[in-house]
């Protein structure tokens, strides 16, 4: 990793709701390391600052991009950002989801929202190797059609056991309606074998682990992609504290086991 935002030219960008892009880099000189699904890395816009923000493909899929939403200063000048416009980037940091410790086994991959995003290159990698594993789930909820992103790519999904619900349907949607814990009792996977991964909104995050538990998922299978204001990625200014973790160093990813009784705590 590196302390200096290292120049990436933007060399596709995709809009994927009203709001929100994604930008595929490409390193302008020297490569960053690779980067493991799950983990993130700090995005500079030149002249505004800079964001973290996981990586919705590596540089193993093809290159490295990074799914934005425009929700302040620094995100809406990295979502206007053209073709051949630069964009720094520092990383890769944190946790990654560490797909390999489900070999031989289910797995469940929940989404909520955006969080599809950094979830993205863990279903790619799952189903690049269906051998490798049981049964693949792959369980997405959106508040409206609108907001669902890798729309075209969820066609290509279909190896997997996956499902789509939004909250609040259009006049044009034809699917589930609700949120998307309603759609783990459609899931196929044995709790005694499974792991799953989940991200998305933090209420969501606490309602699907929650529900898996009780369904005999293992807390300790249950892995978690947590957000805090991370500013430096480094473990030095403190902005990401959840309780004894910081999360830019022992997060993003963490184990339901461990994540649990600290968003138990009312406003740790």
């Amino acid at each position: 990793m590196t302390a200096v935002p290292v120049p990436h030219r933007v060399v596709a960008r995709l809009p994927e709701t009203s709001d929100t892009v994604t930008l595929r880099l490409e390193p302008v000189g020297a490569a960053l390391p690779d980067f493991a699904p799950g983990q993130f890395a700090m995005v500079h816009c030149f002249g505004r600052g800079e964001i973290p923000v996981s990586v919705s493909s590596v540089q193993a899929m093809g290159g490295l991009a990074h799914t934005i939403r425009a929700v302040g200063a620094v995100s809406d000048g990295l979502c206007a950002a053209g073709v051949g416009a630069v964009v720094g980037i520092r990383g890769p940091y944190g946790t990654g989801w560490e797909l390999e410790r489900a070999h031989g086994r289910d797995v469940l991959i929940v989404a909520g929202g955006i969080g599809l995003a950094p979830l993205r290159p863990l279903i790619l990698d799952a189903l690049a190797d269906p051998d490798a594993y049981r049964r693949v789930n792959v369980l997405i909820g959106a508040r409206t059609p609108g907001d669902l992103i890798s729309r075209d790519e969820m066609a290509g999904w279909a190896t997997a056991c996956t499902a789509v619900t939004v909250d609040q349907p259009d006049r044009d949607w034809r699917g589930d309606v609700g949120v998307v814990t309603q759609l783990l009792g459609r899931a196929h996977f044995d709790p005694d074998g499974a792991w799953a991964f989940v991200c998305g909104p933090e209420p969501m995050i606490r309602a699907t682990a929650r529900e898996l538990a009780h369904r005999g998922l293992p807390r300790d299978r249950i892995r978690v992609s947590l957000e805090r204001n991370m500013r430096c990625a480094t473990g030095h200014c403190g902005h990401c504290q959840l309780g004894p973790l910081l999360l830019c160093r022992a997060g993003p990813v963490v184990d339901w086991a461990e994540a649990e009784p600290l968003l138990s705590v009312r406003e740790l």
